[in-house]
Order: C-alpha cells, then sequence, then structure tokens
C-alpha cells in the first residue's frame, strides 16, 4: 500500500466520517464540570482522560507510521478514533467529565491532519493585538479560515454542540462569515440597543432560575439569551396575539406537551421562568435529535412550526437553513428570527468588542417578608429607582409571576426580591415619608375627582344677606393625629408662622395632643 493513500487530506476526511451521529448526540447532550466531585467520581473522570489521552497518541503514532507507507496505519487510527468516541461517550454519562475539552482534542487533530500531520504547539500563530477582549479562546492556534475548516469538517451536532459553547467559543469564528448574522447584529446594536440592554438586566435576576435547566440539557446559555432577547426581552409576563406565552413564548398546545399550563391553582405555568426554561430546553433537544443536530433548523421550528422545520428539512434531504431552497420555505418572521437569535447569544458572549457594557446588577436573591399589606406597585413606589434605570416593577414581577401587581397582600406575605431590594423595604417602605406617599397613591381612586353636578338637586336659593365674617378664636387645642401644617391649613396660615408664634422648632415641628397653641398669627 502507497504512502500516498496516508495523505492529510485522506486523513482528514477518515477523521470526519469517524464521528458517527450517536457521538454527536451525546456530545450535544453532555453537561458541564460538577461543583464538588466526589472522589469516586473524580476517579472515573481521570480515568476516561487517560483513555482519551491513549487514544489520542495511538492516533499521532498512526500519522506517524502512515508517512513512513506503514500499511497498518489506516486501521491503527481507525481503532484510535473508535478508542476516543467510546471515551467521549462514556463522558458524558460521568457526572462532571469535561466534555468540552475532549472536544478540543478533536479539534487539535483536524489541524494537524489540516496541516500534513505536523504537530503545533498551543497559541502558535495568535497576534494579541487580535485577541477577544471577552475570551481567550480553549481551542487556541486556530486562525479564523482554520477555524472555518473545522466547523465544515465537523457537522451536524457536534458543530451544534459547540457552536455557542460558552468555553470553546467555536461561534466566534461562525458568525463573521453569514452577512444576515452580521446585519442582526447591527439591528441589536442600533435600534434594539435598548431592548438588548433590558434583556440581560432582567436575565440576570432570573439567571439563577433559568441557567440551571439548560446546563443539565446540555445547551449553551448564551442560546437561552438569545432566545429569550428576541421572544420576551426577558419579561415574565410577555404575550403576543397569537396566543404565545412567557419568557420562552410557548403556545398553549406546545406548552402543554411539555409540562406547562395552568396547574392546581389555576397560574398558567408559561409565566414560571423555572418551567418555562426547563419546557425550552427539552423542546429544543428533541428537535435537534430529529434535525440532525442543525442549530438554524431547530430555531426555526421554534419560532416557525416543527411540522414546517421537519418537512422542509426532510424535503430537501438534509440541507441547512441557509441553503437557498430551504430557507426560501419559511416565512419572512422565521427568516428574521434565525439570525437575530444567533446575534443576541453572540452579543451575550461578546459585549465589549462591540462597546456594550452590559450593567452590573447585584442579583443576589433575598426573600422579604411585609410588614404591612401592600402590593408590588406600592413597593415600586416607596423603593424609588436606587441603582436602576426604571425602577424595580419589572424586577419584583419577574421573580414574582404568581402575583399580580396591584393586588393588595396581607402583612406576612413573603415576596422573592433582591438583597438590594429587600434593604430599600426595610429603609423606605415601612415607615417614613415615602411609605405613607406611596401609601397615599395607591388609595387613590380617580373617579373620586369627577363630580356630578347634574346629580345635585336644584333648589331655589334665598337672597344673599351681607353678613360679617365669623371671627376666628385666639387659641386652639391640639387634637390626636394633628399635625401643625394640618392647624396651619385649617386656620389659613403657614406652618411657620403659626410655629413661630407659638416657639415651636423647625423643621420638627413637634407637638402633642391637647397642646393649647395662640392662633394670633393666623388672625393677622
Amino acid at each position: 500500500m502507497s504512502s500516498s493513500l496516508f495523505s492529510p487530506v485522506i486523513f482528514r476526511a477518515a477523521f470526519r466520517a469517524a464521528l458517527p451521529s450517536a457521538l454527536l448526540v451525546a456530545l450535544l447532550v453532555a453537561g458541564g464540570p460538577a461543583d464538588a466531585a466526589s472522589r469516586r467520581a473524580q476517579a472515573a473522570i481521570d480515568a476516561v482522560s487517560a483513555r482519551m489521552s491513549a487514544a489520542e497518541a495511538r492516533y499521532r503514532d498512526a500519522v506517524v507510521r502512515a508517512a513512513n507507507a506503514d500499511p497498518q496505519a489506516q486501521a491503527q487510527a481507525d481503532a484510535a478514533l473508535a478508542a476516543m468516541e467510546d471515551a467521549v461517550a462514556e463522558c458524558t454519562r460521568t457526572a462532571g467529565c469535561p466534555v468540552s475539552t475532549l472536544l478540543a482534542s478533536y479539534a487539535r487533530l483536524l489541524k494537524e491532519a489540516a496541516d500534513g500531520g505536523a504537530g503545533f504547539a498551543d497559541g502558535e500563530g495568535i497576534d494579541p493585538d487580535d485577541a477577544d477582549p471577552d475570551h481567550v479562546d480553549a481551542a487556541a492556534g486556530l486562525s479564523p479560515a482554520e477555524a472555518g475548516l473545522q466547523a465544515a469538517a465537523v457537522p451536524g451536532m457536534a458543530r451544534s454542540a459547540s457552536l455557542l459553547d460558552n468555553h470553546s467559543h467555536r461561534f466566534d469564528d461562525m458568525v463573521p462569515y453569514n452577512p444576515a448574522v452580521q446585519a442582526a447584529i447591527r439591528r441589536w446594536l442600533t435600534d434594539m440597543r435598548g431592548q438588548l440592554l433590558d434583556t440581560h438586566e432582567n436575565y440576570e435576576y432570573l439567571r439563577p432560575l433559568m441557567w440551571p435547566s439548560f446546563q443539565r440539557a446540555g445547551l449553551p446559555e448564551a442560546l437561552l439569551f438569545g432566545i429569550m432577547a428576541k421572544e420576551s426581552n426577558g419579561k415574565v409576563h410577555a404575550g403576543s396575539r397569537a396566543g404565545a406565552a412567557g419568557p420562552m413564548q410557548f403556545m398553549y398546545a406546545t406548552g402543554k406537551r411539555f409540562g406547562l399550563g395552568q396547574d392546581a391553582t389555576g397560574f398558567d405555568t408559561r409565566y414560571d421562568p423555572r418551567a418555562a426554561a426547563e419546557a425550552s430546553a427539552a423542546y429544543l433537544n428533541e428537535r435537534m435529535a430529529e434535525l440532525d443536530g442543525n442549530l438554524e433548523l431547530a430555531l426555526a421550528a421554534y419560532n416557525g412550526g416543527e411540522g414546517r422545520a421537519r418537512r422542509v428539512y426532510q424535503a430537501s434531504g438534509g440541507r441547512g437553513f441557509w441553503d437557498a431552497p430551504v430557507y426560501a420555505q419559511f416565512p419572512a418572521e422565521t427568516r428574521d428570527y434565525v439570525p437575530m437569535v444567533i446575534a443576541a447569544a453572540w452579543l451575550f458572549l461578546h459585549p465589549k468588542r462591540y462597546g456594550l457594557s452590559f450593567r452590573d446588577v447585584d442579583a443576589r436573591s433575598a426573600a422579604l417578608v411585609l410588614q404591612k399589606p401592600d402590593s408590588l406597585y406600592g413597593l415600586t413606589i416607596c423603593l424609588g429607582d436606587y441603582g436602576t434605570r426604571d425602577g424595580y416593577l419589572r424586577t419584583l414581577r419577574n421573580l414574582n409571576p404568581r402575583l399580580q401587581a396591584s393586588a393588595i397582600l396581607p402583612a406576612g406575605t413573603q415576596v422573592n426580591a433582591s438583597a438590594r431590594i429587600a434593604g430599600l423595604y426595610e429603609r423606605y417602605c415601612v415607615h417614613g415619608a415615602r411609605a405613607t406617599l406611596a401609601q397615599s397613591l395607591m388609595a387613590s381612586d380617580a373617579r373620586a375627582a369627577i363630580v356630578d353636578v347634574a346629580a345635585a338637586p336644584s333648589l331655589p336659593q334665598p337672597a344673599a344677606q351681607p353678613s360679617k365674617a365669623p371671627e376666628r378664636p385666639k387659641h386652639y387645642q391640639v387634637q390626636r393625629g394633628e399635625t401643625l401644617s394640618s392647624i396651619a391649613r385649617k386656620f389659613q396660615c403657614t406652618a411657620g408662622d403659626l410655629a413661630k408664634g407659638n416657639q415651636i422648632k423647625a423643621p420638627a415641628y413637634r407637638i402633642k395632643p391637647g397642646q393649647r397653641l395662640s392662633l394670633e398669627a393666623c388672625r393677622q
């Protein structure tokens, strides 16, 4: 067997062909590292890593053998790739196993095949001036052109699993080559910048409720953010004219298939951020499984209907979303939706590159217990807008989707909030002028301002007789609940004059029930 059969092109093709669909599915659904792996789990992780390293070493040895015309090199390379496949599959079943690290081994081998089998050092070829301010690529050494080759060589689910991976950022080198996504980035950075910034702030508070569901499903956080940005701007109570509802905008029938809908209390759980995220992750993984892991088609199904996406995919023989005959079969809304989601995900990963300043939010969760009856509207008024641009109504509503904003909640009700909100509540909403003002505003009824003159009976009025105005009293005894200001208004003078005439010190103007006040200042 001649050495020409073991050229870099042949090895690259063999490498691509050796990635079976089962492995690609495994890569998609794998989770991230565990927070605290047990000794047994860590030993299992170490064993998988050792198997992967050994298989990679055998593959490299096969490359050397191929260069020396060894007839057994091809079989050795195939066996090594199969061993790596088994190691990755085992990693997906092992809690805390870093699948993204194992996937990086494939990237290294692919580059070596493309370069003719030559080794390379991590980081070689990277210009520090071109470094991404938001991220340092885990698969360092790949130029944009090489990354494009890598993306083309890793099909289907492996590409989708790595496309938005928060660690490898393979998405970085994919997006600039797609003008549709670039145009969507432009829109997010211009007319829709405010909505993007609002989405990020809303997401910061919702993240502990939503991200774990995507993480368990092996889906990237950036994808969750991108969908939410396009669907609802992070507003839990968002709804559409078509009937979609909640932060992830589920139609009722689709949501019901994934466990959403009215619960025993009558609450529609499509508005529950935790439940909506879990259903969204399950839906996406179901779509990815039937569409060979094509991320764009899965997003098209999310917006334009899974039936349409499935029919188009099958009729096209498995072509991608950007293929002209496929693209043309989706409505304009879906053709807009797919790049907008991907663009929002891209900006979530790379805000600094585009001059985006996502505001730091103190989203530490805390519960506050109402010390007196109040509502979310009332809390919003007394909390003020300290540390925010728009106040805390959206945050309170997002964290308490089951509560009506105007409903009066009894004392003792627990309200989900942030640590900052809980602190502001104690300072401004329990006692003081702002608490009183908020209570007054919430009690106001606009209908009371309307005077129905026609309803009053018309009675003959006696001729007006000139009369002498009653003389104002010289003294007044303070009643319980009265303030100096209220007494001054009653006798048509100023609190300052009344205080001066009674030697009452400003600014407190303290008086007590039974106190006798001189009204000489009010008589002038």
